[in-house]
């Protein structure tokens, strides 16, 4: 077989750090190659070293037995790469066709138009080719999270890639568009296109690729056949020690009820975004929501952690009712909250982790009050930096500088150490490793035994099943069932969140939403 891709000795240095020191990397045309590593491991930079966003101070790049040097994306996607970005770069307003050839539009009238006909056409025809269920007629605002990758696969399909980059392609996918996505893959290598992608989800790397390949600290550290290896053997590859997959529980008795949720309805231009909810959570428990994302998770959120008033219904933390009382005022009360979006609702990404890590903390000591303490701000962000293994090690470091998996070890650790009563954690080990995941993991059932309540809202099912004491899922604003995740199947949670609601009690048996003892 030969390779579609050979990477020789690339080095790619940022300021205070070498990114990629020294990284071969071999994939074979025809293969499905998956690439590990910790946050700051190098494999983005990798990727987009290949795709020509960075240029390598050293190495050289060659594609089906050409040296190649990339100046700039549009050399890479001339050269026949396509790379597909977390989070899609397509025009929601527009329809599928017009998003798969914008930039390459088919003409006539002598270019003076384009020629829709055409280009529904030559969509119509790639859909067909790879057994993508695409209409392209179809607004990709109306269309699901899977459909929308699928468009952003026939994009770099129609400019003529040969080699597609996928950056965690299955990070908002329910199981059943993860294993439509898989089908994909094996659509592409049979046509003989070549398929390589980043994941932090070693269950999958093993299950869809050929080779794997793991970076730790910029270096490669090995290529393996994805049928000799296994997951501890990959986990001690990615972080240099062995690493416990599992998450383990134990029971704990709960205690009063923390979060009391009343028929909650938010709306937004005159629709129901989150429709009748009613919940508690109780010290020492775990509440789970899974759900495709989009489907109220996050106004929901915003209306429990004091950045929007719901429309109707009631919060009650404690026995307080919460309405009207600030963001601030929730964090006084002893509320933590991990953001969706770490960049856009966490952290200030032009200030350092010091000063990040004052933020929520800011009105009240050690670190706030009348004025900022620095030199104990300085001492709390080194704190997290050290007990969540932030990378650099800097508090002086700024936030824009950090991988976005380590902004979000930092972020996690600001907020679960303010010693909270309640937290809600939206996605907490999103983009982070396998060895951060575990240390979250092992943080927040500490807590838990400590008897905090947790609202825990994750699109990683084996996360949200293995932390949670009771399952929500989440569809369309509603709760359309609240069941055990340790009875309940794949699958089942997977109809749930396509919206399916049960007749009557599944295998795994519905559980009241009230609460009790796990």
């Amino acid at each position: 077989m030969t390779d579609a891709v050979v990477l020789d000795d690339i080095t790619k240095r940022f300021p205070g750090v070498v990114a990629n020191d020294a990284v071969d990397l071999t994939v074979e045309t025809g293969s499905v190659h998956a690439l590990l590593g910790e946050n700051g491991a190098g494999k983005s930079t990798l990727m987009n070293v290949l795709y020509g966003l960075y240029q390598p101070e050293g190495g050289t790049i060659e594609l089906d037995g050409e040296v190649r040097e990339f100046d700039a994306p549009r050399d890479a996607i001339d050269a026949g790469i396509g790379m597909i970005h977390q989070h899609f770069m397509l025009v929601p307003p527009m329809t599928v066709g017009e998003n798969v050839v914008l930039g390459n539009e088919p003409t006539k009238w002598g270019g003076l138009a384009t020629d829709r006909s055409r280009a529904r056409e030559a969509v119509r025809e790639l859909s067909e080719r790879y057994g993508f269920a695409v209409d392209p007629d179809e607004r990709v605002e109306e269309i699901s999270v899977g459909e929308r990758q699928r468009v952003e696969i026939l994009k770099a399909l129609y400019r003529g890639a040969d080699l597609l980059i996928l950056d965690e392609p299955t990070a908002v996918l329910t199981p059943q568009e993860v294993e439509e996505l898989f089908d994909v893959f094996e659509e592409l290598t049979a046509e003989g296109k070549t398929v390589l992608f980043i994941t932090h989800k070693l269950g999958e790397a093993m299950t869809v690729a050929d080779d794997i390949t793991v970076l730790r600290d910029g270096e490669n550290v090995g290529t393996v056949d994805a049928d000799g290896t296994d997951r501890e053997q990959l986990a001690e590859m990615m972080v240099g020690r062995e690493v416990v997959l599992d998450i383990e529980t134990e029971s704990v008795e709960t205690g009063g009820t923390v979060l009391d949720v009343d028929e909650l309805t938010v709306t937004e231009e005159g629709t129901d975004q989150v429709r009748n909810v009613d919940f508690e959570i109780r010290e020492g428990e775990i509440l789970g929501v899974a759900g495709v994302d989009g489907n109220g998770q996050a106004e929901l959120v915003e209306a429990l952690t004091g950045l929007r008033s719901p429309d109707e219904g009631t919060v009650t933390l404690d026995g307080e009712n919460l309405a009207g009382v600030s963001r601030r005022g929730h964090i006084e009360r002893g509320m933590a909250y991990v953001p969706e979006d770490r960049q856009e609702r966490g952290l200030v990404m032009d200030f350092d982790l010091t000063e990040n890590g004052v933020l929520g903390g800011q009105h009240t000591p050690p670190v706030g009050g009348t004025r900022i303490d620095w030199p104990s701000a300085r001492e709390h962000a080194s704190d997290v930096i050290e007990t969540y293994d932030v990378r650099p090690p800097d508090p002086e470091a700024g936030a824009k500088s950090l991988s976005g998996g380590n902004q979000q070890k930092f972020l996690v650790g600001r907020e679960l150490e303010r010693d909270p009563g309640m937290v809600v954690a939206t996605h907490p080990t999103r983009g982070v490793d396998v060895g951060s995941t575990e240390f979250v993991h092992d943080r927040l059932l500490a807590l838990r035994e400590s008897g905090v309540a947790v609202l825990l809202i994750s699109a990683n099912l084996a996360e949200v099943r293995g932390l949670s004491d009771r399952l929500a899922v989440m569809h369309d604003g509603e709760f359309v069932d609240v069941v055990d995740p340790e009875t309940v199947t794949e699958e089942e949670l997977g109809l749930l969140m396509a919206g399916e609601r049960p007749d009557e009690p599944t295998t795994a048996e519905s559980v009241s939403a009230d609460g009790g003892e796990r």
